[in-house]
């Protein structure tokens, strides 16, 4: 554009920065449930949010249904993931969840009926559950199930779609707070990582011994503690969020001829309570993003940091370190955090991922603007 001022031309340059795009909360509820799910409940082909003691009909989300009822201790709900999984195989989705003080993982059955509870029943009884996660442990397409049992033995527990069952599996002896799972030593099978080493993937990972590598110490880690490849150079690095202190890091994936190496790199110091994040691309770039934040009140007033104003945020990788987009922040009552079960799914199908998240500050949906 070019401007006259006093006969003379002035070249106007106009710069237009892509603009990285807006988040819009809906909140869904005041619930303190903690994990979210995101399915097709009723069979209309629209995905539906189950969280806690109810579930909410898409697309608007207003209309709820009682799904029955959840075991309280203090201010916590006994319900620490929210995975579905059609496991009696009549081709409505059920859900897959956990507790601490229920020391026991559980599926609720889908009865088909909006005015109908939830059967809810026990897969195992493995001891307190921090949370669960689904992972293809055998790269067979079927998705295990695997608690992290903070000091109990590391268990995968496999469906046998046939029977309708899960079997049980020990892979380690103990694990601590925080679970990974991805391909550490590029061998294309999937390795367990704990928060005090990695434990490598054999050749039948239901028949043979896996190998520990007491490679790293990792703190009160979060879960997941992402296995992905942040710099490009061809080798899967970790990121890993402090669940109950201060601190979010990633750790450069480098060799030394066969020895591993981990170097440690901070993302942000500044806040606490990473317990659950995502790698994927909400913006729109075709690159991931980092989606995390703070689940609120995770151990009550007893975590460094839990007083804080806290928020979600994003982290973009430049090339050569991240750089922070914040998507709410505040004080309790003007922002929101991840919960320990969160979802990033497209649910109005724009190609731009939503974040679902659930906590004790309530559930919401952050519809992605861009």
């Amino acid at each position: 554009m070019r401007t006259v001022i006093g006969g003379m031309f002035i070249l106007v340059v106009m710069i237009f920065y892509p603009d990285k795009g807006k988040f819009r909360e809906q909140k869904i509820a005041a619930e303190r449930y903690e994990s979210v799910g995101v399915f097709d409940v009723n069979g209309d082909k629209k995905p539906d949010l189950v969280s806690g003691a109810w579930w909410y009909e898409g697309p608007e989300f207003k209309k709820r249904h009682f799904i029955g009822e959840v075991k309280t201790e203090g201010e916590y709900y006994d319900d620490f993931s929210t995975i579905p999984y059609d496991v009696n195989g009549d081709g409505r989705m059920d859900f897959i969840t956990g507790g601490w003080w229920g020391k026991s993982i559980r599926w609720r059955e889908n009865p088909g009926k909006s005015d109908q509870q939830w059967p809810e029943h026990v897969i195992d009884s493995c001891g307190n559950v921090e949370t669960t996660r689904a992972w293809d442990i055998d790269g067979d397409g079927t998705l295990e199930i695997v608690p992290n049992n903070p000091s109990q033995a590391l268990k995968v527990y496999r469906f046998n779609r046939g029977k309708k069952t899960f079997t049980r599996h020990v892979i380690y002896e103990v694990q601590g707070h925080g679970l990974g799972f991805g391909d550490v030593n590029g061998d294309g099978r999937g390795d367990f990582i704990l928060s005090d080493g990695w434990l490598e993937a054999p050749a039948k990972p239901f028949e043979q011994a896996w190998t520990f590598h007491p490679d790293f110490k990792l703190g009160s880690a979060s879960v997941p503690i992402l296995v992905v490849d942040v710099n490009g150079d061809g080798r899967n690095d970790l990121i890993v969020g402090q669940a109950h202190d201060y601190g979010l890091d990633w750790y450069e994936h480098k060799m030394d001829g066969e020895r591993h190496i981990w170097e440690k790199r901070s993302i942000d110091s500044e806040h606490s309570q990473f317990h659950e994040m995502h790698w994927r691309d909400i913006t729109g770039d075709g690159k991931p993003e980092l989606i995390t934040g703070k689940r609120y009140r995770a151990h009550n007033e007893n975590d460094p940091g839990a007083a804080d104003p806290y928020g979600m945020y994003y982290f973009t990788w430049n090339g050569s370190k991240f750089e922070k987009d914040i998507i709410t922040f505040g004080p309790f009552g003007e922002t929101k955090g991840t919960g320990i079960y969160m979802v990033v799914q497209d649910l109005n199908k724009d190609g731009y991922p939503e974040l679902i998240t659930a906590g004790k500050d309530g559930l919401s949906v952050f519809w992605n603007e861009r």
